[in-house]
């Protein structure tokens, strides 16, 4: 009685274990798993260890002796033999070149693919700057401060053709949480990159899943529950066309051995207020989805591609020919989807790029654009010295187009992360710097600065004439210079004229015709000519 007494107990306590086990770890039930290796160790070794004390109480002088034992330690080192082969398998030491082919690289034209800077849709902004205006916007907030905080994901998604970035709110703690659950969740923070503006959405219906839930809400576990098989890569926040809340879970495909070669086969969006979700094949993940590829994925295919052209040895000893991303990226919004920036350099570690490539995270496609010049690094180095006596730092570069000439673009902050300055650099001649209080006065400086250079830059892509009678005419004094303001009859633009540089605008008068070219702005336009 007492052996089937323990026998029973000790079972109980495996299943006990299991089941406990897999509820924290939420292991997939698939061979191409890491965890699901560990999770079949852990189950063998509390077996074991179960076991063997069952014998010693019993059987003090055999239990070192039980095939049972035996045969479990046996099926332990099996297990660690399979993972470890299974890992060589599937390494880049044997499979250099299916590694290099995961991914297709398109050369492209810098002119023709990258279209003049429309800073409407370029993100002034790094992710550090959105964590800081959410968590301003939330602390004015007075009915939910105390509830809740604010998410660190910010995912940077296109959203009605503008760059933004979208975090959910989280419990502020369990008892919060326990309180609050009920309800769920009742907003979430959206932030225009490129204007800076800063929206809670308060939903009509709270959000129900999230990273935040403790028990079957948990989004990780009401993906593991539904889907026990998938291996899921990093999931994201991102919003639909109507601003319904979506959480976007990628699922890993392993196309080499059993652990190597890791693409994404297909995603499961969830709907972050009723649960439900639906799966899609890659090719057929719908279009407002922007972060089907996680950014690290992309930028880990691009190096496997660039080292590996001439195989793994190759790759480690002499490096001829291999190439590398540079140590950072950014995101750019192109033909409504979101694209990753990155500069691509010599593994040697000089201080050039050879060109950049924008890969897109919804498709995987991948665009190369040989563009020689300083690495970003550098650039920011640059513009960080033109305002050294600030103490600003650069956020890591854009590469855009600025009258068909490639340009890096930065945002500076002060030590409190705030953006004071903007900066342009020019990639070729990373010497000729400009530094403005507003992305229109930047881009004025960097165009006169190429032109006084003799760059041969196409003024007409960038600027924009107007021709008519001024409506209204106003002065106004900035910083000690003074300025004036124009409206033409007719048009909406409001022209911004600096006297110091067009003294002669203090002659003219309501009434008069006057032509002035000028950069687009909001919503003032900057003149950079009056005819």
């Amino acid at each position: 009685m007492k052996k089937s007494k323990a026998k029973l107990l000790a079972i109980l306590g495996i299943l006990i274990f299991a089941g406990v086990y897999y509820y924290v770890t939420l292991p997939a039930i698939n061979i191409h798993a890491s965890g699901f290796w560990g999770f079949l160790a852990a189950l063998v070794g509390i077996v074991i260890v179960l076991y063997a004390f069952r014998q010693r109480l019993f059987t003090p002088g055999e239990w070192k002796e039980s095939k049972i034992i035996k045969i479990g330690a046996g099926v332990l080192i099996l297990i660690g033999v399979v993972y470890l082969i299974g890992s060589v398998l599937s390494s880049p030491i044997v499979n250099a070149k299916k590694y290099q082919q995961l991914i297709t690289v398109e050369t492209r034209d810098f002119t023709e693919d990258i279209e003049q800077a429309d800073f409407n849709r370029i993100p002034l902004l790094d992710k550090d700057s959105a964590v800081l205006l959410g968590n301003r916007k939330m602390g004015s907030m007075v009915d939910m401060v105390s509830q809740f905080e604010v998410s660190d994901l910010y995912s940077q998604i296109n959203y009605t053709e503008k760059p933004v970035r979208v975090t959910p709110l989280v419990y502020a703690s369990a008892i919060k949480w326990f309180t609050n659950q009920s309800e769920g969740i009742p907003a979430y923070i959206m932030i225009d990159m490129a204007t800076q503006e800063t929206e809670l959405v308060k939903l009509d219906e709270g959000i129900k899943y999230s990273q935040s839930e403790y028990l079957n809400r948990n989004i990780y576990r009401h993906l593991r529950f539904s889907y026990p098989t998938y291996i899921f890569d990093q999931i994201s926040f991102e919003i639909d066309d109507e601003g319904v809340p979506y959480w976007v879970c990628p699922v890993k495909k392993y196309n080499i051995g059993l652990f190597g070669g890791q693409t994404i086969g297909r995603v499961v969006l969830c709907n972050a207020i009723t649960g439900e979700m639906t799966d899609y094949d890659i090719e057929d993940c719908p279009n407002w989805v922007d972060r089907a590829y996680p950014a690290d994925l992309l930028i880990n295919l691009y190096d496997y591609y660039g080292t590996l052209k001439n195989g793994f040895f190759n790759s480690v000893l002499g490096q001829k020919g291999c190439l590398k991303t540079t140590d950072g990226y950014n995101y750019l919004a192109m033909d409504d989807d979101v694209w990753v920036y990155t500069g691509i350099t010599s593994v040697s570690g000089d201080l050039s790029n050879v060109g950049f490539v924008l890969m897109n995270q919804r498709t995987k496609e991948c665009h190369y654009y040989e563009v020689n010049g300083a690495e970003e690094y550098s650039a920011m180095g640059s513009a960080e010295g033109q305002v050294q006596n600030l103490g600003y730092t650069a956020t890591f570069p854009l590469l855009i187009n600025v009258g068909n000439e490639p340009t890096y673009f930065m945002a500076l902050k002060d030590s409190a992360g705030l953006v004071k300055k903007y900066a342009m650099v020019n990639i070729q001649k990373y010497q000729n710097v400009s530094i403005g209080d507003t992305v229109e006065e930047c881009q004025k400086d960097y165009i006169s600065k190429l032109a006084s250079a003799g760059t041969a830059i196409d003024e007409n892509a960038v600027t924009k004439k107007a021709t008519g009678t001024i409506e209204r005419i106003a002065q106004s004094v900035i910083e000690g210079n003074s300025h004036f303001y124009i409206t033409l009859t007719g048009q909406s633009e409001i022209f911004d004229v600096p006297v110091t540089e067009f003294v002669q605008i203090v002659a003219y008068k309501e009434g008069d015709s006057i032509t002035v070219e000028y950069l687009e702005g909001d919503p003032l336009c900057s003149v950079y000519s009056i005819e």
